[in-house]
């Protein structure tokens, strides 16, 4: 495994600075191999064509961690039966990654390189095809919007019921969600933020400061009434109700969601363990958040907030990046940590914990974007 996993990472380091071009050759080839997969897609593949691409070679770097590898591949065999891909369709997205790679990564591409590519892909398909086979639930739930509310321009807090089906899953997990009215076929990843509860209802705060497709419509277009599609949870930023560690969370913007659902079930049992929470943004009026945060302050006298501003000087509170706030706080080495925001800042406050030298056991994120 040592040497698959370093002929993998070595060969990757051929292709990583041209993803574009890997892959639009990678859709290209699957959509000639196989013309019908084409409709599985959204219509424009900008920024969405690529959600398999990108899950296939976010598990090609856990090939070394082999029960990392086997929860990963299974969970996201489950995950990917809301794009309808069934068993058949993986050996085709196998030929097309490997010609992909071929094509792009050139005159350093080798046979041992081809190898490895080969052997790793069939592990990966054959263990995303046992998690899609081994799990009960639909492929996805319909859900309907219950409530939506907007803070400022950018951002919104909706809730929605998932109908039909119960929807388990557990504090600090996230969800893919489609909205067909508005963008079919557009699925996008976004964290819980309650706790589970027997009315199977779900929060989620959305940010979308540019156009977005599917962020956009559902901060400025979806309402009350309006269908959803959610696909099984997903994510390991999940207490450990074993530790009794004090805790760390670190949220940005609205990566307050996970936090949020962390601090709503550590209220049902929480009685030793010391939760401190910091909650960062740029200006004052984006700590959308806070009041609830400060209503739970209220009731256990476990929880301390601490907010901050990074550009805004009026602000009564931390000043600067919530990684550095973080800082003059630690150490926090005896601590369980859990870390939620925009790929950038979680970057910053893991290099903030690796310092403190917490180990990365006890360090929990989730990120949408690269680290």
């Amino acid at each position: 495994m040592d040497n698959l996993a370093r002929l993998l990472k070595e060969s990757w380091t051929l292709v990583e600075d041209d993803r574009v071009r890997l892959g639009g050759h990678f859709y290209a080839r699957l959509f000639l191999l196989d013309p019908a997969l084409r409709q599985l897609f959204p219509v424009q593949m900008t920024g969405q064509g690529d959600r398999i691409l990108e899950a296939i070679i976010a598990a090609i770097h856990t090939v070394d961690d082999p029960e990392s590898f086997d929860e990963y591949l299974r969970a996201l065999g489950r995950d990917h039966r809301k794009y309808h891909v069934d068993e058949r369709h993986y050996e085709t997205m196998g030929t097309a990654l490997l010609d992909a790679l071929r094509s792009i990564a050139g005159d350093g591409w080798n046979l041992e390189y081809d190898q490895a590519w080969r052997e790793a892909y069939a592990a990966i398909a054959a263990l995303m095809v046992a998690g899609a086979g081994a799990d009960d639930d639909p492929p996805f739930w319909h859900a309907e919007v219950l409530t939506h509310e907007r803070y400022g321009p950018d951002t919104a807090v909706l809730t929605c019921r998932a109908l039909q089906h119960p929807l388990r899953w557990q504090a600090g997990q996230y969800v893919s969600l489609e909205a067909p009215r508005y963008h079919p076929r557009v699925w996008r990843n976004y964290s819980v933020a309650n706790a589970p509860n027997d009315d199977n209802v779900l929060e989620f705060h959305v940010r979308s400061p540019g156009a977005g497709w599917l962020s956009g419509a559902l901060v400025r277009r979806v309402r009350p009434g309006d269908l959803l599609r959610l696909a099984a949870p997903m994510g390991s930023m999940t207490l450990d109700r074993a530790s009794e560690r004090d805790i760390l969370c670190v949220a940005g913007g609205v990566g307050l969601a996970p936090i949020k659902a962390l601090v709503e079930e550590l209220a049902t049992f929480n009685r030793t363990r010391w939760v401190h929470v910091f909650y960062g943004a740029r200006q004052a009026a984006d700590l959308y958040g806070l009041a609830a945060l400060q209503e739970l302050v209220a009731v256990h006298p476990w929880l301390s907030v601490t907010p901050a501003c990074s550009e805004d000087p009026d602000f009564d509170g931390e000043q600067g990046d919530i990684p550095d706030v973080v800082a003059r706080y630690g150490p926090w080495t005896t601590h369980d940590c859990y870390v939620s925001g925009a790929a950038r800042m979680v970057r910053s406050t893991l290099r903030v914990l690796a310092a403190d030298d917490v180990p990365p056991p006890r360090i929990r994120y989730d990120t949408f974007g690269d680290l």
